[in-house]
């Protein structure tokens, strides 16, 4: 991948210095633990790292995604397999319809425990950071929403 910071200003990344092993209230979850930005706005590719206690196609981190703050789905992508051996494991998708200073969410989803684990929250132009309080519940809807994985290749 080729980053260009002179189209989109800056490089944003963030870390998140999250404990594993990877668990909410007693449940596996999926940590956004990094997340780079490149390209354009309207069109930026965002490679995201994932920690998640990967087990094989029966427990996986299954997609990362970007979410606005009004709950509504900005991208999604979809992860074909199990990263047991790959930890964390980083994958770019794109492109990812934002703006630059427009603050969305970014966040796993872990099969089958579902949403729990650490977000970022922040935009493309000002960077991510760890997002400690989301409301209850946020955007849980997306859980049903397309596009959804197909099947797990492993």
């Amino acid at each position: 991948m080729r980053i260009l910071p002179d189209v989109i200003g800056a490089i944003a990344a963030a870390t998140c210095l999250c404990a594993a092993p990877v668990f909410a209230a007693g449940r596996e979850v999926a940590d956004v633990v990094a997340v780079e930005v490149g390209g354009e706005p309207g069109a930026y590719e965002l490679r995201v790292t994932v920690r998640s206690p990967d087990q094989g196609c029966a427990h996986y981190a299954s997609w990362w995604e970007v979410v606005r703050p009004d709950g509504s789905l900005a991208y999604r992508r979809i992860l074909d397999h199990s990263h047991p051996d790959e930890q964390p494991f980083t994958r770019a998708g794109g492109p990812v319809p934002i703006a630059r200073d427009e603050i969305v969410v970014v966040r796993a989803f872990f099969h089958p425990d579902g949403y729990g684990g650490a977000m970022l929250r922040g935009s493309a132009g000002g960077g991510f950071a760890p997002w400690s309080d989301p409301p209850p519940g946020f955007a849980a809807g997306l859980a049903a929403a397309p596009p959804l994985p197909e099947r797990c290749l492993r």
